[in-house]
């Protein structure tokens, strides 16, 4: 069995074959490397996000309680999980925006949009800081009178400023969210478009491969293909020749 070393053509078709495959694999799993990072920290993180309405509307609710506490006592108990309400709410939207910026490099639109959405929940906390030091002065005063001119004073504030402010809140998480909606959709149609120009890709390098492979066939066949031999017709003619030559 006689063994031959490959020819520059088969080496040339193997190259290609080997780096065509390289490249798909290291396309295909940067693609699934950037869904499972969009699932696992984009997406978690926005609905995450999402959350923020509910938690400022139970933070709103409890000074609501507060303002319709009876006794001290239950004023205390109602505020004492305010701060750790505000903290998980300013803690959801620091993790967003650390997500984001990690995996998008700040887009303009959604840069804008959680901005806004920090300045209106900045406002909106420091008019509820004022409503519960007005209502920290309804417990501490000395008169009723005092007392009851104070509680008006918190009513009228929790009712029209912070609610105000609230509804700003609100506005800017719905922008902020549409915001996260369109990335998601462009970071969806980048995918679907790296997954389109791999697969081009793969197909023309495999017909690409597949027309060499002929093409170099074909060849090989050509060089290897013996010469024509003398048949028995011919070497009749070649005896009467020499017949007539000596005759």
């Amino acid at each position: 069995m006689v063994v031959t070393w490959p020819g520059w053509r088969q080496w040339v078709v193997s190259v290609l074959v080997i780096g065509l495959g390289l490249f798909g694999a290291q396309a295909l799993h940067q693609i699934d490397q950037d869904l499972r990072i969009m699932y696992t920290e984009y997406t978690l993180a926005a609905t995450d996000l999402a959350h923020i309405s509910a938690d400022v509307m139970r933070y709103r609710a409890t000074i609501i309680r507060a303002l319709e506490a009876q006794t001290k006592e239950e004023f205390l108990r109602f505020t004492q999980s305010l701060p750790e309400q505000r903290a998980r709410i300013e803690q959801s939207v620091d993790r967003y925006a650390a997500t984001s910026e990690k995996l998008l490099g700040g887009h303009q639109a959604e840069l804008a949009s959680l901005a806004a959405m920090r300045k209106s929940l900045a406002a909106y906390f420091l008019t509820a800081t004022r409503t519960m030091q007005l209502l920290t002065q309804l417990w501490d005063a000395p008169t009723e009178a005092l007392a009851i001119q104070i509680r008006t004073k918190a009513e009228i504030h929790a009712a029209e400023e912070a609610g105000a402010k609230l509804i700003r809140v609100t506005q800017a998480l719905d922008q902020l969210m549409d915001s996260v909606t369109n990335v998601a959709k462009e970071l969806r149609s980048q995918g679907s478009k790296a997954i389109r120009a791999t697969s081009f890709i793969l197909i023309a390098g495999s017909l690409l491969l597949a027309y060499l492979n002929l093409v170099f066939a074909g060849r090989r066949g050509s060089a290897h293909q013996p010469a024509a031999t003398s048949g028995p017709g011919q070497e009749e003619v070649r005896d009467s020749a020499l017949a007539r030559g000596s005759g």
